[in-house]
């Protein structure tokens, strides 16, 4: 018998009272969405007179066009990615969510530091959103940045479920001429397997999961699965979506990974990327041929645009096959859409060969508290663990209102994990640059610094969606 359809019930069945039980730690109960000191934390970021920005989303079955083959998938409307969310920093969010789907659902806000009660994660913040029920989540968006909406259900987040959320800042100095947003994505569903399915594959060992990734110098083995799509803006390299601009032009492009099992190498041909964003905070500009992006990760870069029509190429690390996209300016011939531009075997830039800013630097101070996060597992059997344990029976890693938090992500696999922290965002010991998932590479370490000032009960996670779902997941438990 799976333990992921027994962990799935566990959690869609919790009721909000059973969550102190569940998250005590070291003998003091873990914060609970309810509690006051969350709904305090909110208030703080309310302002007299704060837009609203109304939005609805209805994740439903639905058939979707991928510019050839055409799927049966869930989404949040009638194509993929779902609808583009947009407000400005500080605004107050109200979302409804009509759950049409045959399975209960969430929303998660993917690198928002947001309310805890709003975070989207069943049995942990929230109730499951019944199918035929509604549920409607309100919160303030606090920091600018490219961020995007997914589901934390299962593994939902591999089907056509997510979208970006662009929040603007009032101050943007500009320094660009037009904007575009790219959402990156590896694709299985309606193509004769589900991700249901897949994972079953894969816990199962029957090899149904498909044969994944091979090793590759800069990552180690490269995924689980194979994919036989990768999308750029939900279309396949056959039939490009078309970034247009002026030559000349300065194109900021925000690049977001919503895929599950791969890490994109991103490259412009004819051009370098200037990265100026990491997760939505700004960096010390780096320029580079090549971004390489993790699963959660999002970036912002500028180019300035040739005379003609150039390929954006996000490939498969690791992987057969790419996404693509078209950035013209001009009249001419498209390129091909298994194009390699030469930029792709160049300098290749990680978020760890990042600095923050100035502006956004985290304020030195001691630290308070250290958690040593232990990333390990096998393909057989599937399972992945932090400190030996698979989540729901991985301990709680108590934090303080108030701590500077030192979380120490050491990856004891040949596999390359994106970690993911709910709630907050950190800043890298080394370089500083503010994240909220960063790639540890395979036995490295990386240690990140966040301040504790959103109190509840927040996911630690690995942002490959069957790494999560087989156990690499963990909380950060506010005492009480």
């Amino acid at each position: 018998m799976l333990e992921l359809p027994r962990r799935n019930i566990l959690l869609g069945a919790f009721g909000l009272a059973g969550l102190a039980a569940v998250n005590a730690c070291g003998g003091t109960t873990a914060v609970p969405p309810t509690a006051e000191s969350v709904r305090h934390a909110e208030a703080l970021r309310r302002r007299p007179g704060q837009r609203v920005v109304t939005a609805r989303l209805t994740p439903r079955p639905v058939t979707v066009d991928l510019g050839g083959p055409v799927v049966n998938t869930w989404a949040y409307g009638d194509s993929v990615p779902g609808p583009l969310l947009r407000a400005r920093a500080g605004d107050l969010m109200r979302v409804q969510v009509d759950n049409r789907l045959p399975a209960t659902t969430s929303v998660h806000w993917h690198g928002i530091a947001l309310r805890h009660d709003m975070d989207g994660v069943p049995g942990v913040t929230q109730a499951p959103i019944n199918a035929g029920s509604s549920f409607t989540y309100e919160f303030t968006v606090p920091d600018p940045g490219t961020y995007f909406y997914h589901p934390h259900s299962g593994v939902q987040l591999d089907r056509g479920l997510h979208g970006a959320l662009l929040v603007d800042d009032p101050a943007d100095p500009g320094g660009y001429d037009v904007e575009r947003t790219v959402v990156l994505d590896d694709w299985v569903d309606g193509t004769g397997r589900t991700p249901e399915q897949v994972l079953k594959g894969l816990t199962e060992g029957s090899g149904k999961g498909g044969k994944g990734g091979g090793l590759t110098p800069l990552l180690g083995v490269a995924g689980d699965v194979a994919y036989p799509h990768y999308l750029a803006n939900g279309r396949v390299p056959a039939a490009p979506v078309t970034l247009s601009a002026k030559p000349g032009q300065r194109l900021r492009l925000r690049l977001i990974n919503a895929g599950s099992d791969t890490a994109f190498r991103v490259a412009l041909g004819g051009h370098r990327l200037t990265v100026t964003h990491s997760d939505g905070f700004p960096v010390v500009p780096v320029t580079t041929d090549a971004l390489l992006i993790g699963m959660g990760e999002r970036y912002d870069v500028l180019v300035t645009v040739g005379d003609g029509v150039f390929p954006l190429v996000a490939v498969a690390e690791g992987k057969q096959g790419n996404a693509l996209a078209l950035v013209r300016s001009a009249a001419g011939t498209p390129p091909s859409a298994s194009a390699r531009p030469t930029e792709l075997a160049g300098k290749v830039t990680l978020g760890t060969d990042l600095s923050a800013a100035d502006a956004v630097r985290l304020q030195a101070k001691g630290v308070d508290r250290r958690h040593d996060l232990l990333l390990s597992g096998s393909t057989t059997p599937y399972r992945w663990t932090v400190n030996g344990k698979a989540f729901p029976d991985a301990d709680p890693l108590p934090i303080e209102a108030g701590q500077r938090v030192r979380l120490r992500f050491k990856n004891m696999t040949m596999m390359f994990h994106p970690m993911h922290v709910h709630g907050h965002t950190f800043g890298l010991v080394r370089g500083g640059a503010r994240k909220d998932t960063v790639i540890v590479r395979p036995m490295q370490t990386v240690e990140v610094d966040f301040d504790a000032n959103n109190p509840g009960q927040w996911m630690t996670h690995c942002h490959n969606i069957y790494h999560a779902e087989t156990g690499m997941m963990t909380t950060l438990a506010y005492k009480s």
